[in-house]
């Protein structure tokens, strides 16, 4: 093995000692701020040791753009999912202080880890032994952020952990380091920022689940490897890079506006909202599948029997037509029926759970995505 090998083994070697101390006594890393900190330190002294180069790789721009072309498209199916199976609100970090101590450390700890993993592949070159090393590196880098925090008393705790984590986290870093050593680093902090950071900064996402969510974490990554290599193999059938250009800029053009019609629809912010129909208590009307479309823009005073509405109960959003309105003193109360359902709904319905007025439908869009309300 070459001396430079031989240093890089080494240099590999400590940080691994260092990680496992941190994961099982220590747990100093498990702190965002601090990961930073040590990915910071590694860089330099990675720097002092091998020397750094700069990422000359051709096309990083076009792969870049493919990317953003996937995640659109991805983000139009995983919304359309949520129809069905219904969105969770996410924590988000709109706040000074939820910007200094989590968002920005969060996402220095993507970008410098991919710099340097990017750094230290570059100096394997062709080694498999190192580049596997690196990659199991970069792995128990991930894990070893939360791994002091984890419960893994129990069999079920322990899947938990192996299914959510470990997966995850062994085919990201797989495919980050295909694309490190195919395409260089910026490529790698492009689509790790968006699938670490999306769930964050949007308002809402489709309540998946914690199963099919580590499947979906699992797989998608090995999508992200099929879009890059595809690209190189246009180039090696010596495909007209201006051809390949001119197809994306359309698609993305049209994802674009499928994406911000899917958003503005589902979001819940604006003056429509779309609903999905889980059951077929509204039949012939309306039917299991169809998606509803909502106005929210009404006055509770306006509305009449035989109206269709959607609120709120139970935790869920149901939609059932207007039979009854009682007015007692300044207060409404509001009774409603399924359209197929022998008896009116045993409960009352508030004015503050009312979320609007039934005004369109669109047949059977939902019904593809039935099924994973039935595997949450």
């Amino acid at each position: 093995m070459k001396k430079s090998y031989q240093k890089l083994l080494v240099f590999d070697l400590i940080i691994v000692i260092i990680l496992v101390l941190n994961s099982l006594i220590l747990s100093i890393l498990s702190n965002y701020f601090y990961l930073a900190l040590f990915l910071i330190a590694l860089i330099f002294i990675f720097k002092l040791m091998f020397g750094t180069e700069k990422d000359n790789h051709r096309y990083i721009k076009d792969i870049i753009l493919d990317l953003t072309i996937l995640y659109l498209s991805s983000f139009i199916i995983y919304y359309l999912f949520g129809l069905i199976i219904g969105f969770a609100r996410t924590n988000m970090y709109y706040t000074w202080k939820g910007i200094i101590t989590f968002l920005i450390p969060f996402a220095s700890v993507i970008i410098l880890k991919e710099y340097l993993r990017y750094q230290m592949l570059n100096k394997v070159e062709k080694s498999k032994l190192l580049t596997a090393i690196t990659c199991i590196l970069f792995i128990l880098i991930d894990l070893g952020a939360n791994f002091a925090n984890q419960n893994l008393n129990g069999s079920y705790n322990v899947f938990l952990y192996f299914a959510l984590k470990i997966l995850p986290a062994i085919s990201n870093n797989i495919v980050c380091t295909y694309i490190a050593k195919k395409a260089g680093y910026k490529p790698n902090m492009f689509w790790m920022l968006i699938a670490n950071m999306y769930g964050i900064l949007l308002p809402i996402v489709p309540d998946t689940g914690l199963y099919i969510g580590s499947i979906i974490q699992f797989l998608y990554p090995f999508v992200i490897v099929y879009v890059v290599y595809t690209f190189y193999e246009k180039r090696a059938r010596d495909v007209p890079i201006s051809r390949i250009k001119n197809s994306r800029y359309i698609g993305l053009t049209i994802i674009a506006i499928i994406t911000f019609v899917l958003a503005y629809f589902v979001s819940g912010y604006f003056k429509y909202y779309a609903i999905a129909i889980a059951s077929g208590s509204m039949q012939p009307k309306i039917y299991k599948g169809d998606v509803v479309i909502v106005d929210q823009e009404f006055e509770y005073q306006d509305l009449q029997v035989g109206q269709v509405i959607a609120y709120h109960y139970d935790n869920i959003i149901v939609v059932h037509r207007l039979v009854n309105i009682a007015k007692v003193d300044k207060d409404y109360y509001f009774y409603t029926k399924g359209d197929a359902n022998m008896e009116q709904d045993n409960y009352i319905i508030y004015p503050d759970t009312i979320v609007g007025i039934v005004k369109y439908k669109v047949p059977y869009i939902g019904l593809p995505t039935v099924w994973l309300s039935e595997l949450k």
